[in-house]
């Protein structure tokens, strides 16, 4: 088997197509699909299910994957130590950031350009998605690192997690409302109000629910959005209470007023995850440590950098 069949079949697996599979890796389509086959062939197994609207896996598949991932990973990790030894830094990282990041949280796009002007022969890739499917894609090994709002205290098996932000979730409420007027309200204050929040998926809307069911109700949500603005526009024209983090309430416009929420005080973070022990590859390792650095020092907010994790296993 060659190293070309291996990349088709895992990007065919993330992509969960072939033509999209095909447009990312700019091939024709049947050479894809030839190249799978190809690859079925030599293991004399089915490795995907084509029956569907999707492709998926099938139980072989789903046994060969990580096999698949780790040959590439290697393959990429000889060809970046060879080129170290020549003196040149090269590879690819895969990154991944979460959705609904507000301008001015972190300066995630001059990172990259400063570790660009250093090291001109790495190439990313940069993947948007909610938290949960980004801290999946890190554990599975098809994200070098990335940025997310994880939900639990402890990190997934497989991952690290250097927690970035740490702070409260508050409630942004018009000047009209009934709440406007007060500093700090229980959770429970909140129990029969519209809510507007992050979608599910994300770190801040999973947090949010299990700080309301501690509180003893299930959250009335009335709108979600993954872009915080649209959150603070809906919130201001009067159609509930917005739920966001403190760094992201104190930009809300003119009309709007913060409350501190208490029993409990839900909070939200912002970490980097990574494979437990790093990633594979010099060019993912050597921007992991770049990266840490620029954005301890790029935050923005009321929260307070916590440090990393320990790893869960």
């Amino acid at each position: 088997m060659e190293l070309r069949q291996l990349h088709c079949f895992v990007t065919v697996v993330e992509e969960a197509g072939f033509t999209r599979a095909a447009a990312r890796l700019h091939l024709a389509q049947p050479g894809v699909s030839a190249q799978v086959r190809q690859l079925e062939k030599e293991l004399g197994q089915r490795l995907l299910d084509r029956s569907g609207r999707t492709v998926v896996l099938t139980e072989v598949g789903e046994a060969i994957l990580p096999h698949a991932r780790a040959a590439l990973a290697a393959a990429d990790a000889m060809r970046e130590t060879a080129a170290q030894f020549g003196g040149l830094l090269r590879g690819r990282v895969r990154l991944g950031s979460l959705l609904g990041a507000p301008p001015g949280t972190f300066d995630l796009a001059e990172a990259l350009a400063d570790f660009h002007r250093t090291y001109p022969g790495v190439e990313f890739s940069l993947t948007e998605d909610t938290s949960e499917r980004l801290l999946a894609a890190v554990r599975r090994g098809a994200l070098d690192m990335a940025l997310a709002s994880p939900a639990e205290e402890t990190p997934p098996p497989g991952v690290d997690l250097e927690i970035l932000l740490d702070e409260p979730l508050v409630a942004v409420v018009a000047d009209a409302d009934p709440l406007a007027g007060a500093a700090a309200v229980p959770l429970a204050a909140l129990r029969d109000r519209p809510l507007i929040t992050l979608p599910s998926g994300t770190g801040v809307r999973a947090v949010w629910q299990r700080a309301c069911a501690e509180a003893g109700f299930a959250p009335r949500v009335a709108f979600e959005a993954s872009a915080p603005q649209a959150l603070l526009h809906l919130a201001a024209r009067g159609f509930g209470v917005a739920v966001l983090p403190a760094g992201i309430a104190r930009q809300r416009g003119p009309g709007l007023r913060t409350v501190a929420l208490t029993d409990p005080v839900p909070r939200a973070r912002v970490a980097l995850a990574h494979p437990a022990g790093g990633p594979a590859g010099p060019a993912a390792r050597a921007f992991l440590g770049h990266l840490s650095g620029a954005l301890r020092g790029g935050f923005t907010g009321a929260g307070t950098a916590a440090g990393p994790l320990p790893p869960s296993g």
